[in-house]
C-alpha cells in the first residue's frame, strides 16, 4: 500500500463514520472482468472493488504461472488423476454428498483422496451418476498439510489478496487455517451461503468452469421464507410458492457469473452466494478479513451473539453465568466468541505496532515472504483501533473476565492510538 492508497481508503471510512461496508442498495448491472495483470494494481483493486465491496473476475492471465495449473491438469484441460494420485493419493480430505440436505449445507465424511478420484472416475464412466451419490471434495486445508516449498509449485498469493488476517491469526496459533482446495465432477455444487465471519474470499478454477450467483448484502432477506429461513438453493422450484415465500416478489435476480478455466473470482464481505461445477473442476480458494471489513465481521459476531441471547433468553434469570453461557455456545455455533475476536485484534495489531516502532524504514517479512510496510500498518493500525474501541464499549465484551488479558483491552488501544498519531508524522 502506498501513501495515496492509505489516505483515499481513510478518507472512505471517516465518511462511512462506522456503517459497515455496502455492497447493497441497487445491484450493480454485471459484474467486472479485469484482464490485463500489467494495467491493474493494487490501488485499482482498493477503489475499484474493496472499498464499494463489489465483486470482480480477474482472467487466466494473473495465474498462468501457477504450478497446479500444469501439473494438476491434462492436456485436454481435465483434471491429472494420475499426477494428483502420486502427489497427494495418501491424503485424507473431506468430501460432502451434495445430494443430501443437512440443514442448510450437506453430511461430510473423510476419505483418502485416492478412494476420491476412484469414485470420481467412476461417476463419469457411469454417465455422471453414482449409486454413491454426488460426492464433493471440499475444504482441504492443502496449505495446513503441505510444505512450503511443495506451496510454491502450486499456487502464488496475488498481492491483492495478501493483506489476510484471517490466515495470518490462524498461522501464528498454527493449528488452523482458511485456505482450501475444492474438487469435484460436473454436477457438483455449494448451497446458498455468505462467507465464514463475512469474510471476503477468492477462488481460482484450476480447471473446469463454475456457475455463480450472486446477491449483494440485504437482498438475500427477499429469498426468506415465512419462517425467517434462508433456502437451500435458490433454484428450487419451491421458491414460487408465494405462501412459503412471501417476500420473493420485491427479490431481484441474482448476478450470474460463469468462472472459466484459470480466472479468479473475488467475493465481497456479506455476498450471498451459490455455486455450480458446470464441468469437472478443481479450485483453490481463500477467505480471508482485513482492515477493509474487519466491521463488518465485528457486525455479524454482534449478529451471532443477539441470535443466541435470544434463543435461550428464557433461562436468563435462572442459568447463573447466563452471559457466559452465550458466549460459549457462539463459539460453538459460530467458530469465534468476543473473547476469541479480541485475541484475533491483539495477533494482528501486535505486529502492526512492531512496524510502525521501527519508523520509515520498518518492514517486516513473514514466512511466506510478504512484507508488511509502513503504509499498510499505520491503515490496519487505525482500523484496528476504530473496531476495537466499540468492541470495549460493548456491554457484552465489558462482562467478559479480561484480567489475565495482556495487554488489557484498554491498553492496547492506547498504544493502537498512538501509534496511528505518531504515523501521521512518516
Amino acid at each position: 500500500m502506498d501513501r495515496e492508497t492509505r489516505a483515499f481508503a481513510e478518507q472512505h471510512f471517516r465518511d462511512l463514520k462506522g456503517q459497515v461496508l455496502g455492497g447493497g442498495g441497487q445491484a450493480p448491472s454485471g459484474v467486472a472482468f479485469i484482464k490485463e495483470p500489467d494495467t491493474f494494481s493494487y490501488t485499482d483493486f482498493v477503489k475499484g472493488f474493496l472499498l464499494p465491496n463489489l465483486p470482480c473476475v480477474f482472467s487466466s492471465a494473473f495465474t498462468q504461472g501457477w504450478g497446479s495449473r500444469r501439473h494438476w491438469v491434462t492436456p485436454e484441460g481435465k483434471p491429472d488423476f494420475e499426477y494428483l494420485l502420486r502427489k497427494y493419493g495418501d491424503v485424507v480430505v473431506p468430501v460432502a454428498n451434495c445430494g443430501v440436505q443437512e440443514y442448510n449445507s450437506n453430511p461430510k465424511e473423510h476419505m483418502p483422496l485416492r478412494d476420491y478420484i476412484s469414485y470420481w472416475k467412476e461417476y463419469i464412466q457411469r454417465g455422471y451418476s453414482s449409486p454413491r451419490g454426488c460426492l464433493y471434495l471440499k475444504d482441504w486445508h492443502l496449505c495446513r498439510d503441505a510444505s512450503a516449498q511443495d506451496l510454491e509449485e502450486v499456487f502464488t498469493l496475488p498481492v491483492y489478496f495478501s493483506s489476510d488476517w484471517l490466515n495470518e491469526f490462524w498461522d501464528a496459533l498454527d493449528v488452523d487455517d482458511y485456505r482450501f482446495v475444492y474438487a469435484g465432477p460436473q454436477g457438483t455444487w455449494s448451497p446458498f451461503h455468505a462467507d465464514i465471519f463475512r469474510s471476503f474470499s477468492w477462488s481460482v478454477n484450476i480447471c473446469g468452469r463454475k456457475k455463480w450467483l450472486f446477491f449483494p448484502p440485504g437482498h438475500e432477506d427477499a429469498l426468506r421464507d415465512r419462517h425467517g429461513s434462508l433456502p437451500y438453493d435458490v433454484t428450487s422450484p419451491r421458491l414460487l410458492d408465494a405462501s412459503l415465500y412471501p417476500a420473493l416478489q420485491d427479490s431481484h435476480p441474482p448476478l450470474e457469473v460463469t468462472q472459466e478455466a484459470g480466472e479468479m473470482v473475488f467475493v465481497p464481505s456479506g455476498w450471498h452466494h451459490q455455486v455450480h461445477n458446470l464441468e469437472d473442476t478443481i479450485s483453490i480458494n481463500h477467505n480471508w478479513v482485513n482492515g477493509y471489513n474487519l466491521a463488518n465481521m465485528w457486525h455479524f459476531l454482534q449478529q451471532e451473539l443477539r441470535a443466541v441471547q435470544q434463543e435461550v433468553c428464557e433461562w436468563r434469570d435462572s442459568m447463573p453465568d447466563w452471559h457466559h453461557h452465550c458466549q460459549v455456545i457462539m463459539r460453538a455455533c459460530s467458530g469465534i466468541n468476543f473473547e476469541e475476536f479480541y485475541h484475533f485484534l491483539k495477533v494482528i495489531a501486535e505486529k502492526r505496532l512492531l512496524v510502525l516502532g521501527r519508523g520509515p524504514e520498518g518492514v517486516l517479512v513473514d514466512a511466506v515472504g510478504l512484507g508488511l510496510g509502513l503504509q499498510q500498518a499505520a491503515f490496519d493500525a487505525g482500523r484496528l483501533a476504530e473496531v476495537l474501541a466499540s468492541v470495549i464499549a460493548h456491554p457484552d465484551f465489558q462482562r467478559v473476565d479480561t484480567s489475565t488479558f495482556s495487554p488489557r483491552p484498554e491498553e492496547l488501544l492506547q498504544q493502537l492510538k498512538d501509534a496511528v498519531v505518531a504515523a501521521e508524522a512518516l
